[in-house]
């Protein structure tokens, strides 16, 4: 880790630091970071001296400036979209009661999760959540009764082609 002192090109001088001391991706600045960001925007800084001096991206920096002219303020807006109704720990709890038994019906399986975990769900998302886990409920494929007479028949014709390729 290189703790020198650097010259910037306008002048100004700083000590260098580790990237590992820089946000991360999904971190979210704080609003005692955002406030010196406006602040040097409003003082006729450029995007890039104030990413300098704060240490925090260009991205970063132009993002909030942008949200600030538009929005008016730098507070985190809430998401958006409706909130999920299913938790991770339901999931699991879903996820682990298929598992046991691949034949419960959604009705089942809503009842199950009402009793053990307290949620009331609907049929319906029980199956949407399955699909999102790659759980799909198919009907087995209808096979046509063989008999032995035609068994017998088939039985060499499936031997000879057993290693077929194309």
């Amino acid at each position: 880790m290189d703790t020198g002192v650097y010259n910037h090109p306008l002048g100004m001088q700083t000590a260098s630091t580790n990237i590992g001391e820089r946000m991360g991706r999904s971190q979210e600045l704080s609003d005692s970071k955002r406030g010196p960001v406006i602040g040097g925007h409003l003082g006729n800084k450029s995007i890039r001296d104030i990413s300098w001096l704060l240490n925090i991206p260009r991205s970063t920096v132009s993002g909030i400036i942008t949200k600030w002219k538009q929005l008016g303020t730098t507070a985190t807006q809430p998401p958006s979209g409706r909130p999920r109704h299913m938790t991770g720990r339901g999931q699991r709890m879903l996820k682990r009661t298929v598992r046991r038994s691949r034949q419960l019906s959604a009705e089942s399986i809503a009842k199950d999760l009402q009793t053990w975990c307290g949620l009331q769900m609907s049929p319906t998302t029980v199956r949407r959540e399955l699909h999102g886990m790659g759980f799909h409920g198919r009907a087995a494929a209808s096979k046509p009764s063989i008999t032995k007479c035609n068994a017998k028949r088939r039985m060499p014709w499936c031997k000879a082609r057993r290693h077929w390729t194309l």
